[in-house]
């Protein structure tokens, strides 16, 4: 069965080139031709990613984001003008997996989407096989890619649960932006350092986590990120 891409673009020719570029490499691609219809499709088809233009008539693709994310982690690509670095921004902060900038090829595209899907789909490392991992009062299970603080369930996407663990992993250690990007994103990723900044920020407020007095994730200027070792407790 061919994996579900929905493609949301208010240009024709542009949603038309990349349907036929993802049927011709296995996928089978929905095609919207804006917001509203976009997110009409996503409930109906359940795709498993979404490749949205974000300046759309009507509902744009930002606003379809806000709405995905209320319900669900599945990837999103931003499709996105070359120029518009805050929307890019904004994007990610809405909890997309990664953007693409126009003009682009088609073949770089079916590529970031195979990314986010093998990262959607990747089983757990071997170090994360044991069973659910502890730090104060967070619990990450990698196997069900899930993640408690407190008992209660949080929502992250793929990406951010990638990040935490990281984090986790070594607490205290600082990570810089460029070491997280490679790690958790791959090294062929050509995308930009505060693009992590973003993703740390989506963190910070899943977990209800302060980045001025911070209980889980500390930033260290000039150098990153680090997972504090008391994670929270008193």
């Amino acid at each position: 069965m061919p994996v579900k891409i929905l493609v949301a673009d208010d240009e024709e020719k542009i949603a038309g080139m990349v349907g036929s570029y993802l049927e011709a490499n296995g996928f089978q691609p929905i095609l919207a031709s804006d917001g509203m219809r976009a997110l009409a499709l996503f409930k109906e088809q359940a795709p498993a990613c979404l490749i949205l233009d974000i300046n759309m008539p009507g509902m744009n693709g930002l606003d379809v984001a806000r709405e995905v994310r209320k319900t669900s982690s599945v990837p999103i690509i931003f499709l996105t003008a070359r120029t518009d670095e805050t929307d890019k921004i904004v994007g990610l902060e809405l909890g997309a997996d990664d953007y693409v900038s126009k003009p682009f090829s088609p073949r770089e595209l079916v590529a970031r989407i195979r990314a986010v899907l093998r990262r959607a789909s990747a089983p757990p490392r071997a170090d994360e096989r044991g069973g659910p991992v502890r730090c104060g009062r967070i619990e990450v299970d990698f196997r069900k890619r899930s993640v408690r603080v407190d008992g209660q369930l949080k929502n992250l996407t793929t990406i951010q649960l990638d990040i935490l663990g990281l984090l986790m992993r070594e607490p205290e250690r600082v990570f810089s932006r460029l070491e997280i990007l490679e790690h958790c994103m791959g090294t062929s990723y050509d995308g930009y350092e505060r693009t992590i900044d973003a993703h740390i920020k989506n963190i910070r407020k899943a977990l209800g986590d302060d980045s001025e007095s911070p209980r889980f994730i500390s930033t260290v200027r000039g150098a990153g990120y680090k997972f504090l070792e008391q994670s929270g407790e008193a």
